[in-house]
């Protein structure tokens, strides 16, 4: 399953119990378990185990949907379920109706299977959240399936492509079954990502031709051509029925797009900048629902994507867990901390942490400032530990900020050094954050101007990412004598180095 990055950002997902409550109420998960209990002996399957369509009436009478006009589709659909999650088992009769013990050969009649309870059926009452989990995973490769099917309904073109045995050659329809497939789960990729990342629409919905070009339109393309707007034209209407299609799986919340737009011939349409979110709207509006965010995770998961979620790190070590959140969102960050942190004793935890802070490598800047982040969640409770690293070089100006900033008594003046080691470590952590331009120039400006003659001195720091702090100094400050400052300094660092 695609995805555009090696790791993505970690999902928040909800507690398993009531996800694994979604994946029950699910429209065709539980249409699927209502059949496997009305099914017995007396119910009659073809020779692939599905329903024959005598029998479909009473399969959608059973699901309460024979006045639907839908509901012998429902619950084919439903069956399929069933069957490809072992809700029911379809044992296949010794001999077929040509005596020949087979049930492929010609003159085999409908009903060759018996069906009987499948073992999967016991775990909707006595499995676990992760059963039941589990049932709806295997549900959702099936409509999936259905779902990445083409759509049969030109029945010229079905006529031509049907071979002497009636079968479909799909070829002939031009029609790829893998590539459908990987592109509907680069769609879902897309869409996860949207929702996961900082700054995306969370758990708002996504508009379908935005969802369309993200996959179709290059990032290096200023204005879509003619030809690519046509494709994203053409993947709205396919997405419109595969999320229809999924829906009911409980993967995604869907408003279809508006058949008005599918018949008019030549609508008097505004144009893209112009529409409001009434007009967006009718082009299609789709989101991931947390059990939608579940499977496509795990989809993502079995396809080796790494797509982390907030309390993997909850029992790995403090080294870890420091070195994986500097790449997190803030807010996932602060989650995955706290559910870090939930486990532990406070002081263990703050010294664990400090521990991991140490080092003069290029990642250690960046988690010393994760690491004073996860003090301030532990509270004053980390004093002592923090009071153990006062004389510590790398970590002694990170400990007495901490206790400044709680008003704690007795905390030792830092010496010069430590002053301005602290402040080269503090914006080389910034710059390895990719934060905000502005404020990361408004930090560079207030600690030189809280030291007088600072590039004076800074070139001297033995920090080994001296240099190249110097140097974006040189390129942040807004003061040209300030900036021309730092650039000589850097020059001095490299020299020196």
């Amino acid at each position: 399953m695609p995805a555009d990055r090696t790791t993505l950002p970690p999902v928040r997902l909800r507690p398993d119990a009531e996800l694994a409550r979604a994946a029950l109420a699910a429209p065709v998960l539980a249409r699927a378990v209502r059949l496997a209990r009305w099914a017995g002996p007396e119910t009659r399957v073809g020779a692939g185990g599905e329903l024959v369509d005598e029998q479909l009436g009473a399969a959608a009478e059973a699901l309460g949907l024979a006045a639907d006009e839908d509901g012998e589709a429902y619950a084919s659909e439903a069956w399929r379920v069933a069957v490809d999650t072992g809700l029911v088992e379809v044992r296949e009769e010794p001999g077929g109706a040509d005596g020949r013990g087979g049930v492929d050969g010609p003159g085999v009649a409908e009903g060759t299977g018996t069906v009987t309870a499948g073992e999967a059926l016991s775990l909707v009452t006595r499995g676990g959240p992760h059963d039941v989990l589990g049932l709806w995973l295997d549900g959702l490769e099936t409509v999936f399936a259905d779902a990445a099917a083409p759509v049969l309904d030109d029945v010229e073109a079905l006529e031509a492509a049907a071979g002497p045995d009636g079968r479909i050659d799909f070829d002939a329809l031009g029609w790829d079954p893998e590539a459908e497939a990987r592109f509907l789960d680069e769609v879902l990729a897309n869409l996860y990502l949207l929702t996961v990342s900082e700054g995306g629409p969370g758990e708002g919905p996504v508009p379908l031709p935005a969802l369309a070009a993200s996959v179709l339109v290059p990032d290096d393309m200023g204005e879509p051509t003619d030809d690519v707007l046509e494709q994203v034209s053409r993947a709205m209407m396919r997405l419109d029925d595969q999320f229809r299609v999924l829906e009911p799986m409980g993967l995604v919340e869907y408003r279809p797009v508006d058949e008005a737009l599918m018949t008019e011939e030549a609508p008097d349409e505004p144009a893209p900048a112009e529409l409001d979110e009434d007009d967006v709207a009718r082009y299609g509006m789709v989101r991931l629902t947390p059990l939608g965010l579940y499977g496509v995770r795990s989809r993502l998961l079995e396809a080796g994507v790494d797509a982390p979620a907030v309390g993997d790190l909850a029992e790995r070590g403090a080294d870890e867990l420091l070195g994986a959140v500097g790449g997190f969102p803030q807010a996932a960050a602060r989650a995955e901390t706290e559910r870090w942190l939930a486990g532990r004793e406070p002081v263990a935890a703050a010294r664990e942490l400090l521990a991991a802070a140490k080092g003069a490598d290029a990642g250690s800047p960046l988690r010393r400032l994760h690491c004073q982040q996860a003090l301030a969640l532990v509270g004053a409770e980390a004093e002592p530990a923090v009071r153990e690293v006062l004389d510590d070089p790398e970590l002694g100006g990170l400990a007495r900020v901490w206790l400044a900033e709680r008003g704690a008594a007795d905390v030792p003046p830092p010496p010069e050094a430590m002053i301005f080691w602290l402040a080269i470590d503090t914006i080389a952590a910034q710059l390895d954050a990719d934060g905000d331009l502005e404020e990361l120039q408004d930090l560079v400006e207030g600690l030189t101007g809280r030291h007088s003659g600072f590039f004076a001195e800074a070139w001297r720091v033995e920090h080994p990412a001296t240099p190249e702090v110097l140097e974006a100094m040189g390129r942040l400050h807004r003061d040209k004598r300030a900036a021309k400052d730092a650039r000589k300094a850097a020059f001095k660092a490299r020299s020196r180095a």
